[in-house]
């Protein structure tokens, strides 16, 4: 009886050791659990949280997602510096000052060129009628933002400096509050601001940044992040362009849902979605060079403490 109870044993242990050993190859073959965290505006990354079709993407590599809502693209840049998210969407403008205070930043995607969805905007009963005429008059924008570096190219295209504007420096909130009131002579925005100012108070568009500047959206990630993983970033922007391209083809659609995600009324999200064009794609260093101007126009107006080289923000940038 003593001398059976070893041999059991071994039965015993070598049975739950073949066991383990079967079980191996299913514990290998699911992937490493991944967390992409998201930092949103109320805006395309806002519809694709709706659809959950990221999640259906990502669930094969193993990726949980959380999602975070921002009200500007400052503010998650912030958020990436101090770790808190690895994706974003963003203007032109705050990536530049991110990278010149030492974010660890990386250019993942960017959209297509949308100079129409950018303008200067006059009162309906303005005596201004050229871009010219600006010249020693108040102009309200949001400093450091996409619209700054418009403007400045905009009156450079003109034959005018900076300088010969007087510069009001407001965000989009109160710049509506002092176009209305007639506290300034011009307001340098974009859209849906821009739709709600036309439609809502009669604004004029004096000039768009057609032939001026592309006004591209990027999307962004950490250094870190995005150099750990690419397969993920890719099947992001994947996802991103396919809701671009069916915005384009479903205008009406698109808008019915920004509407109550902007709080604006559908006339007003129609005109604005009307003149945007759609589109996402990986980052090349073309796009970058056209980043490059825009941060070098910057470290000229000392905007920016130093030069920097856009380039150092590129992952696999082609």
């Amino acid at each position: 009886m003593t001398s059976a109870t070893p041999n059991r044993r071994r039965l015993v242990l070598g049975t739950v050791g073949a066991a383990a050993l079967t079980a191996l190859p299913s514990l290998h073959a699911q992937p490493a659990q991944r967390t992409l965290r998201v930092g949103h505006q109320k805006g395309f990354l806002s519809l694709l949280k709706g659809r959950g079709t990221l999640e259906q993407r990502l669930a094969p590599l193993g990726v949980k997602l959380t999602w975070t809502e921002f009200t500007a693209g400052p503010v998650q840049l912030e958020a990436l510096n101090v770790g808190s998210i690895d994706f974003g969407d963003v203007g032109e403008a705050p990536p530049i000052f991110a990278q010149a205070a030492g974010a660890p930043l990386a250019y993942v995607a960017a959209t297509v060129p949308r100079p129409a969805t950018e303008a200067v905007l006059v009162p309906k009963d303005s005596a201004i009628q050229s871009v010219a005429e600006l010249k020693g008059r108040k102009v309200a924008y949001n400093k450091g933002s996409n619209v700054h570096y418009f403007l400045v190219k905009l009156l450079e295209k003109h034959g005018l400096k900076y300088e010969d504007v007087q510069s009001v420096f407001l965000p989009p909130a109160d710049a509506r509050a002092a176009f209305e009131r007639g506290a300034v002579d011009a307001w340098v925005i974009w859209d849906p601001f821009l739709a709600a100012a036309e439609v809502g108070l009669g604004g004029r568009i004096l000039a768009d940044a057609t032939g001026v500047v592309n006004n591209r959206a990027y999307y962004f990630s950490s250094l870190d992040y995005a150099a750990r993983n690419a397969d993920v970033l890719k099947v992001v922007v994947e996802e991103i362009n396919k809701l671009d391209q069916w915005g384009s083809a479903h205008r009406d659609a698109l808008a019915a849902e920004f509407a109550p995600l902007w709080g604006l009324p559908k006339p007003v999200v129609d005109r604005s979605v009307g003149r945007q064009v759609y589109g996402t794609g990986p980052i090349t260093k073309a796009v970058l060079q056209e980043q490059q101007v825009i941060a070098d126009t910057f470290f000229n107006l000392k905007l920016i403490p130093k030069r920097i080289n856009v380039l150092d923000a590129a992952v696999n940038a082609v």
